[in-house]
Order: C-alpha cells, then structure tokens, then sequence
C-alpha cells in the first residue's frame, strides 16, 4: 500500500525506529477479540481488575513522550476506557502516522460522537493510507454517525486496503435503517462486480449478506443473482467460495435446489 507521500512517511519510520507493517499487525490481532469479552468465569474479578489497572497505566502513558504514547494507545486499542478519549481525541492531529494510525483504532475500540468529524476527515483528507485504512475500520464502530456516504466513497475511490475495510464497515453503518441498507448495498453490489481485488469483492459479498434482512424484496433478488453470478464467474476461487457460503447461509430451500442444480450440470465443483 502506498500514496503520494509514502518516501516522506517511510523516513519518518526510519528515524523513529518503528516499522509500521509490524506495528499494523500487532494492533490488527489484539483487535480480533475484546479480551473484557473472553473474561474467565473462575476469576472475572481478577481479570477484570487487571483491566482496570491496564487502563490506569494507559492513560498515564498517554501524557508522556512519544514511545510511552505509543504503548498506552495499544492498551486502548485493547481495552475501553472512556476515560481515554479525551487524551486520544488530540493525537488525531499528530504528524507521526503511526500515532495517527494507533489513536484512530483505539477511538474505534473506545467510539466517541467526538471524534467522528475528526475521523471522518482523515479518512477523506489523510495522505498516509495505513491512518485512512484504520479510519475505514474505526467508522464502522460509529454507525449511527453520518458516516455511510464518506465510506461508500472510500468504496469507490480508495486504495484496496482502505476499499477492503470500507466495505466491512459499510454493513455496520447499513444496519442501523432499510434505507441506509440500500444506499449500502447499491454500492457494494457495484464494487462486487468491478473492484478488481478479490479480497474486497469478499468482503462485498459478506457484508451484502449481512444487510439482508433489512433490504426490500427486489434489492434482496439483485443481491442473489450478483452472487449466483460471483459464484459461476468469478475468476477467483476464494470470491467463488464466499459467494456459496452467503447464498448456502440465506437458508432459502429455492436457492438450495438451484445450486444443487447448477452442481448435478457440472457448473460448480
């Protein structure tokens, strides 16, 4: 992933020693699972006193110099604490990317009404596509900001890894109305059919049948057929296979005897 100012940014790293690929990841994984969620049942005191803890550390790292900022915004990217977000609120401005990039995923760990217009400016006026990227992800924690037309948007027009991001986030933010569902999934539908990543044209297909419930009858009928038609053209076995999960998982006996259907013609594998 890059942009218009990845040699300036990639000194940037360079001088303060941290690689944000690595950086990325880390925060990528301890963002998989909300560890207040996995609190074990033989001590969810001591657990949950050690979050407490956790947090008390973090916010006084945040005050500190750059390197301890740095290690209290992966306990927020961690843990919630809304005690945290006015301290994360002003690094949103920071020139650092890394630090951009850290506080972005930890206002989505930690969503705050707030921080949404500062969010939603980064992720359209942004040059670092890492900070933009987090951004797509964080806005789907936001749902019933105005965030849906700013990440179709990123839909259309951004970097694969922010487009990949966006489109998870769009189911989120489609959610919350039937209306908002159709603006979603008019965009998601189109990116299915021309994004030229595999990995988004998945997440498409996910996050369409994530919304629909909420779709009305023909846009559900326009979101089958774009998957019937995934599953039969798709260049890519990995598109293939989640366009079958998502038609398999809308429970339709109809859809069932068409895909049995199209196997017994030798059309699937």
């Amino acid at each position: 992933m890059g942009d218009s100012s990845s040699i300036q940014n990639e000194d940037l790293m360079a001088e303060l020693a941290i690689d944000p690929d690595v950086l990325e990841r880390e925060l990528a994984a301890e963002l998989m699972g909300d560890p207040l969620d996995e609190i074990a049942p033989d001590d969810p005191e001591g657990d949950a006193l050690e979050a407490v803890r956790a947090c008390d550390e973090g916010l006084e790292l945040l005050k500190q110099g750059h390197d301890q900022r740095l290690q209290g915004l992966r306990v927020f990217c961690e843990h919630r604490d809304p005690r945290a977000v006015p301290l994360l609120l002003p690094l949103l401005d920071e020139t650092c990317p890394v630090v951009r990039m850290s506080a972005v995923y930890a206002l989505g760990r930690n969503p705050s009404l707030q921080a949404v217009e500062a969010l939603l400016r980064l992720l359209q006026l942004d040059s670092n596509a890492y900070v933009r990227k987090a951004t797509a992800w964080s806005l789907g924690n936001y749902p019933d900001a105005p965030v849906l037309n700013p990440l179709i948007k990123a839909l259309q027009v951004d970097v694969a890894s922010v487009r990949l991001w966006a489109s998870v986030s769009l189911a989120e933010a489609g959610s919350t109305s039937p209306v908002k569902a159709d603006l979603a999934a008019g965009q998601l539908l189109l990116s299915l059919r021309i994004d030229s990543e595999p990995v988004v044209r998945s997440n498409c297909i996910w996050a369409l049948g994530r919304l629909h419930d909420q779709l009305v009858k023909p846009r559900q009928d326009e979101m089958v057929e774009a998957f019937v038609a995934a599953l039969l053209q798709d260049r890519e076995t990995t598109v293939r296979d989640e366009a079958r999960t998502a038609l398999e998982q809308l429970d339709n006996p109809e859809l069932v005897d068409r895909l049995q259907t199209l196997l017994d013609e030798g059309l699937l594998i």
